[in-house]
């Protein structure tokens, strides 16, 4: 369980797959930063965004899918990725992402979309982990699909293949537990990382609500101190070769 060193994060190309706006900041903005710094590429696809309705929320009680994609744009540009999607911004598909059939969402990642792994091939790929959220768990399904091993020359192969953290992970069941196995050190992106969070205001919660900027921040140095630095974003490593 080391921290992973810059020297990996030079010269990749990065395919962030996020189920919604926001989950990408939640989850690996710091990582997408430091990437960026290193002069790697990262791509970073939203699979969907729609007009939705929060429960027990005032301020944002019904958000448009029109805001989050302007919020999506916003954070996109704080972060300098390289190019970004927004595959579904449409209410009929946001949040019932498990009722579309699995082998389209597989394609969707794998060539369909603008994005696709067949027309960026990147190197290293970012998946959501799996949580209660119906969308999180069919978009980490078909893009841990989409990642499979293939035959040289026949599909696009990534070499690392990570599992992001996401603060709503904290319920979820004892054998879907979110267990660690690669950390990257973030001490230096941290205030992007929270930079890129605000421009999501109508998902970022206040006080103690674990979608709180407050509690991203206490995660992200609750991880650094267990591999010994100031701030560190989480991951399941599902392959990494050299």
């Amino acid at each position: 369980m080391a921290a992973a060193n810059s020297a990996l994060f030079k010269n990749q190309r990065c395919l962030v797959i996020a189920p919604h706006p926001d989950d990408e900041a939640f989850g690996c903005s710091g990582t997408i930063a430091k990437l960026k710094a290193c002069g790697s590429k990262v791509f970073v696809i939203a699979v969907s965004a729609g007009d939705v309705h929060h429960y027990n929320v005032k301020k944002y009680a019904y958000v448009t899918g029109q805001t989050r994609h302007e919020e999506f744009e916003a954070a996109m540009k704080t972060l300098n990725v390289d190019d970004y999607e927004l595959v579904f911004n449409d209410s009929e598909v946001h949040l019932k992402l498990d009722a579309m059939p699995l082998k389209e969402l597989i394609n969707v990642f794998e060539k369909d979309c603008r994005l696709a792994m067949d027309k960026i091939k990147p190197t290293m790929v970012i998946l959501p982990a799996i949580s209660y959220n119906q969308d999180h768990e069919a978009v980490f399904r078909a893009g841990f699909t989409a990642c499979r091993p293939s035959l040289p020359g026949v599909k696009p192969f990534q070499k690392i293949v990570l599992s992001c953290e996401y603060p709503a992970l904290a319920w979820s069941l004892e054998r879907e537990k979110f267990h660690p196995n690669f950390y990257v050190d973030i001490t230096d992106y941290l205030d992007l990382k929270l930079k890129a969070l605000s421009c999501y205001k109508s998902q970022v919660r206040s006080g103690i609500h674990h979608c709180s900027a407050e509690n991203v921040e206490w995660i992200s140095r609750v991880r650094g101190r267990e591999v010994s630095v100031e701030a560190a974003e989480a991951f399941m490593c599902h392959r990494f070769l050299t």
